[in-house]
């Protein structure tokens, strides 16, 4: 009892002693006028990590959004072992809607930044939304790391150092899906929708065909769901052309562009390909078994301990399997938890950025990392070929093979 008193009466000298040290600290630093930067410190050594979530909660990609959602919160459980926490702070998560909107966007991203203090930002899920909120980044000097718009002017021309993406870009999904379709003698036609996704999608599909030839580009509004006036150009332009004649569909939301098949495409030897998609979507493909194309995520495809995780704790969670955006939502939160990790928890956006340049990291699809040049994850497609199985809803996109990252040329397109 005796020995336990003095001990706590020494303790008590040394916080009495550590405290009028810091005292005599501050009042020297406040002499030298220093101070402001002391408590800047001891600001920044809060107990929370705070990261908003923009995505389009409403709006024509809603479906995309709550799967990132989703996934982003599993992540963030995976990553941390279940403790919400890294470095010792609590990550704090703050959801705002963008309802699919530029201006809603930009200005919930302003928002966060200035009045939640939000110490970086993931989202969002729209091209022309993340498109207007790539400035805001750079005014702020805080972190936007974008997930799952594609648009490849987010690390293109638009792009700014406060920009990273772990989604895929349009040039990844190109160059894939060139490499199921770019033969001699294909003769193709690209039907997708007027907006940055679209077009910059069809840009680097061109860009990465070599072989085949391109005879047509279709555009059509994001609310279109009478297809027939624009199958009817496409058919056009490739019925009389030899060889396979192929019309290669860019498409995301609502609307179901696979519409055109009944305009009885077989007739003129046409075919139709097309990228990966949400299950809902994919129920489409049933209807085009052999139909072959590139995916950035199929649940069945990769084999690695954290898809294993998702797969399984996302059957255990609502009883379907995880899809397209629930492992770009998860792979965001893993690059977020590994970057913090690595600066001890530290949310100082230009060490963030030093960390990130160049990190790797473990995601549902295997290893990626962040290319020092642009910030883009390069990671492994697959090329894919549609099964029916009567066991599925969907067609069935059986792997081909993978497509390596270190096989795509992927363009850096920022002129950094």
């Amino acid at each position: 009892m005796k020995q336990t008193q003095q001990q706590t009466s020494t303790a008590r000298r040394r916080s009495a002693l550590a405290l009028c040290t810091q005292l005599a600290a501050g009042g020297l630093l406040g002499l030298l006028g220093l101070a402001p930067s002391l408590s800047h410190a001891q600001a920044g050594a809060g107990k929370e990590v705070r990261v908003a979530l923009i995505y389009s909660k409403t709006g024509p990609l809603e479906a995309y959004g709550k799967q990132t959602q989703t996934g982003f919160m599993m992540g963030l459980n995976y990553a941390t072992g279940g403790t919400m926490t890294v470095g010792g702070k609590k990550i704090v998560v703050i959801e705002k809607d963008d309802q699919g909107k530029p201006d809603v966007g930009k200005n919930l991203l302003a928002t966060a930044y200035g009045d939640d203090k939000a110490d970086l930002a993931v989202g969002p899920t729209a091209s022309g939304v993340a498109l207007a909120m790539l400035p805001v980044a750079e005014e702020y000097k805080k972190i936007l790391l974008v997930e799952p718009a594609v648009a490849d002017s987010i690390t293109g021309d638009k792009w700014n150092k406060y920009i990273f993406r772990t989604g895929r870009n349009s040039s990844q999904d190109a160059i894939s899906n060139a490499v199921a379709l770019d033969k001699a003698g294909v003769t193709i036609a690209t039907l997708a929708q007027d907006y940055a996704f679209g077009r910059d999608g069809v840009k680097a599909f061109r860009d990465a065909i070599k072989k085949a030839r391109i005879v047509h580009e279709e555009y059509l509004p994001t609310t279109t769901t009478d297809f027939t006036a624009g199958a009817q150009r496409l058919i056009d332009k490739l019925k009389n052309e030899p060889g396979r004649k192929v019309v290669f569909i860019l498409w995301a939301g609502a609307g179901n562009p696979f519409k055109i098949a009944d305009l009885d495409l077989k007739r003129y030897g046409i075919e139709i390909a097309t990228g990966g998609n949400i299950l809902p979507a994919m129920t489409a493909y049933k209807q085009f078994p052999g139909m072959e194309g590139a995916a950035y995520y199929y649940f069945g495809i990769p084999k690695n301990p954290v898809n294993e995780w998702l797969v399984a704790n996302h059957y255990k969670q609502f009883k379907t399997p995880p899809d397209f955006f629930t492992a770009g939502g998860m792979t965001a939160a893993i690059a977020v938890v590994e970057a913090l990790k690595k600066t001890g928890g530290e949310t100082n956006t230009n060490k963030l950025i030093k960390t990130m340049e160049g990190m790797s990291f473990e995601t549902p699809k295997g290893k990626m990392s962040f290319r020092p040049e642009d910030h883009q994850a390069m990671q492994a497609m697959y090329h894919f070929k549609i099964k029916v199985d009567p066991a599925f809803a969907w067609g069935v996109p059986e792997l081909v093979r993978e497509i390596k990252a270190e096989e795509m040329n992927v363009p850096i397109r920022n002129q950094r």
